[in-house]
């Protein structure tokens, strides 16, 4: 009787919540249709894609649950320290980078390290008995066939302008000696394995004494960077690149694991589609 009294109770629930627009179940958990357009919004992805990417994350943080995962305070502020040590720039500062570029705060870039970090623990969980270092013909091989990648600028000395109208941004454009109100400046080193990739090919295909076109954030603000300098690596020979390209190795090797490790995971898994956005929304 209690068995079909909580069937009931959940049945409800689930009612209730399709009300509110959910889209996908989750082991009971759900993934509404606003979490979706969001996915789409912040990734610039098809709702297909949105919606595989946010059922991976809930999957992921079930796994983490049921592993008893967990990541200190202590491991996250040890972490940014690492971030801006490897930037030559002080924690402060990358607060203040990290808003200026992303509209995050400090609390928000806490809690996305935060999840890094378990996601990175959980996949050396998931992984760590499953890989073999590459052989040495591996590793040529590799090189042979990426030696653009090696010949990647290594960092860009750029300045930031940001504000919360995008007309400021475009005076800004038209004369960068005027000084707006709303429009906030600084100075920074941004190293390229440190950025999105989205960023990183925005400045890469930036002429120097060049404005980037303007972009916005999630905080709905916009930012611009203007391209004082690229540095490019020096030295990008065989032998002083092997332990980077044992790593990207490595990193291929565990997301194909990971990625197999998931497809199984999602096909044994209690995955309901409730219901769709427009297919041809984007």
């Amino acid at each position: 009787m209690y068995k079909i009294f909580l069937i009931f109770i959940f049945a409800l629930s689930l009612k209730a919540e399709m009300v509110n627009g959910v889209a996908v179940v989750v082991k009971q958990e759900p993934i509404t249709l606003s979490d979706i357009k969001e996915e789409m919004r912040k990734s610039n992805s098809t709702e297909e894609e949105a919606t595989d990417n946010l059922i991976r994350k809930k999957l992921e943080g079930m796994e983490i649950q049921e592993r008893k995962i967990s990541v200190s305070s202590t491991d996250v502020y040890n972490e940014i320290k690492q971030v801006a040590a490897s930037n030559k720039m002080s924690v402060e500062a990358l607060y203040d980078m990290v808003r200026e570029t992303n509209g995050l705060s400090s609390t928000d870039f806490k809690e996305k390290t935060k999840e890094k970090l378990l996601s990175q623990r959980l996949y050396t969980d998931i992984s760590y008995s499953s890989m073999t270092q590459p052989s040495e013909e591996e590793i040529k091989e590799y090189y042979d066939l990426h030696k653009d990648e090696f010949s990647r600028p290594l960092s860009f000395d750029v300045i930031i302008y940001s504000s919360p109208d995008k007309n400021s941004l475009e005076k800004v454009v038209s004369n960068p000696m005027l000084n707006i109100s709303d429009v906030t400046k600084s100075e920074q080193k941004l190293f390229y394995e440190k950025l999105p990739k989205e960023l990183s090919r925005l400045l890469e295909n930036t002429e120097p004494n060049k404005f980037t076109p303007i972009i916005s954030n999630e905080k709905n603000a916009y930012t611009i960077f203007y391209l004082k300098a690229i540095e490019h690596q020096k030295d990008a020979t065989y032998e002083n690149k092997k332990n980077k390209i044992i790593n990207l190795i490595m990193a291929q090797k565990r997301e194909q694991v990971l990625s197999d490790y998931f497809a199984k995971l999602r096909n044994n898994s209690d995955i309901k589609i409730l219901r769709q956005l427009n297919q041809n929304a984007k």
